[in-house]
């Protein structure tokens, strides 16, 4: 990725977050700036967004900041360490599956959560129709 540094700004249009979320994940550890400018700005990478969009695309998940913090330990480690040993690399792995896992059976939950919620809707229009007044 490139190391373009970008303003908080700018980061909270790329991502969606507001500029008070970004800052709260700053305070908790999950995200911090690449750079400060000379004035004190925070200056984020490509890098850092794509950490955001990790960290968005996890809490409507109902992912905590706890597991969202030890999953990305688990791929920054996976991403940046290549010296580690088989089992340490394969107990990192196993997390991350973990966490896919848990990922893909909130999806699902939330899958038919969505088919309800379109079947009301649709129990409502059809309600609507059935009593409007004819007209001719």
């Amino acid at each position: 990725m490139n190391s373009k540094h970008m303003q908080i700004g700018e980061v909270a249009a790329r991502t969606e977050l507001s500029l008070r979320t970004i800052r709260h994940y700053e305070e908790t550890g999950l995200v911090v700036p690449s750079a400060r400018s000379q004035g004190g700005f925070r200056l984020y990478t490509e890098t850092d967004v794509a950490r955001l969009m990790v960290i968005r695309r996890m809490k409507p998940l109902g992912f905590t900041l706890d597991q969202m913090r030890d999953l990305l330990d688990a791929t920054d480690r996976l991403d940046n360490e290549p010296g580690l040993d088989t089992d340490e690399h394969e107990a990192l792995l196993e997390r991350v599956r973990e966490y896919e896992q848990s990922a893909t059976e909130q999806v699902d939950k939330l899958r038919v959560q969505l088919t309800r919620a379109e079947d009301f809707a649709e129990t409502l229009r059809t309600r609507l129709h059935q009593a409007a007044p004819a007209t001719s």
